[in-house]
């Protein structure tokens, strides 16, 4: 039997889906008031005529990855282990909470894992663990990483997971880890990547010139299945499709839902008038920031991932993106209509 963490969430629902479309049993955990109706919409968009089937055939147990106890009772019976729960922000405020339930939580469900004998666990990490390269040289594997601003905290937290995981691999788990860049896919409209297509249909105006890499969330779900069923460990794989600018994702968006695409350039300066004018209403409104000190740099920031280890290990070929916005921007019509 297979446990998934983070089933309630983007990544995770959309792995449920895959693995339980090949035939595993699959059991997830979810907290006590987790609404599935994100986790059902994400399995009608993979197949409508066997929605309601597929994902009844999930085993939801309720428990939380800061529970060890939860945890255990969890993984009674369970061979493979895919951990995908993670809390993602880039608010300030969350910092210090996200990096010790990130790092917690996974330390949690390595020693559970090591103590109940799971065959193999599969870690969801991020390119932002990853390290940094020289102009002009990709981001791999071995990218050397060196100081972190002191406000990237997910950047931060997946490093000092990974840490625990490859400490479970030095106690004797068998274990690999999986590096995503952003992760494209339907569903979740109101979060993370995902939100970009809704921002861009409701007729965002700007843009900026950052370069970052962007992956299929069918090709992270596959890789991630390929890796637990093969005999590799102690590894980590970058998954990265393409690196791509800001700039032409929010266009090619803007085509296929035929919206008018971001016309206004939001310059490194004007996004540091923007974060301060959010702080401040954040201050006197209690507001969410649109956007935050850290995001801000990170829209400016130009970084190039390689995915040639994967690729030469899997032999294998990644959707274009092209092709992920198309299928993305078809099924957030449909959900519109």
């Amino acid at each position: 039997m297979v446990f998934v963490t983070g089933g309630t969430g983007f990544l995770g629902a959309h792995l449920l889906y895959h693995i339980i479309s090949k035939g595993e049993q699959v059991r997830a955990l979810k907290r006590k008031n987790s609404n599935l109706d994100e986790v059902k919409r994400v399995f009608s968009y993979h197949n409508k005529e066997n929605e309601t089937d597929l994902f009844a055939k999930i085993e939801w147990l309720e428990g939380d990855l800061l529970d060890y106890n939860s945890i255990l009772e969890c993984l009674d019976g369970i061979r493979y282990v895919y951990h995908a729960g993670a809390i993602v922000s880039f608010q300030s405020d969350d910092k210090s909470k996200m990096i010790i339930n990130n790092v917690q939580g996974t330390s949690n469900i390595v020693n559970a894992s090591l103590e109940t004998g799971v065959k193999k666990f599969c870690h969801v990490s991020s390119i932002a663990a990853l390290g940094s390269a020289e102009p002009g040289e990709l981001i791999d594997e071995k990218s050397e990483r060196k100081s972190v601003s002191k406000n990237a905290g997910y950047s931060i937290s997946k490093f000092h997971s990974e840490l625990e995981v490859w400490r479970g691999i030095a106690e004797g788990l068998n274990a690999v880890i999986v590096n995503p860049s952003i992760i494209l896919g339907s569903g979740f409209w109101e979060k993370g990547s995902s939100k970009i297509f809704h921002k861009v249909s409701d007729g965002l105006k700007f843009f900026t010139k950052g370069i970052s890499g962007y992956v299929d969330v069918h090709d992270v779900c596959e890789i991630m299945i390929r890796l637990m069923k093969s005999e590799i460990s102690g590894e980590r794989f970058c998954l990265n499709s393409e690196n791509l600018s800001f700039e032409s994702i929010l266009k090619k968006i803007a085509g296929k839902l035929k919206k008018e695409p971001p016309n206004i350039y939001a310059n490194p300066f004007l996004t540091e008038i923007a974060w301060r004018l959010e702080f401040l209403k954040k201050l006197i409104f209690n507001k969410t920031p649109i956007i935050s000190r850290q995001s801000a740099k990170s829209a400016h920031s130009k970084k190039y991932f390689s995915n040639k280890k994967i690729i030469e290990l899997l032999d294998y070929n990644f959707i274009p993106i092209d092709n992920t916005i198309k299928e993305i921007c078809k099924n957030y019509r449909m959900t519109e209509s």
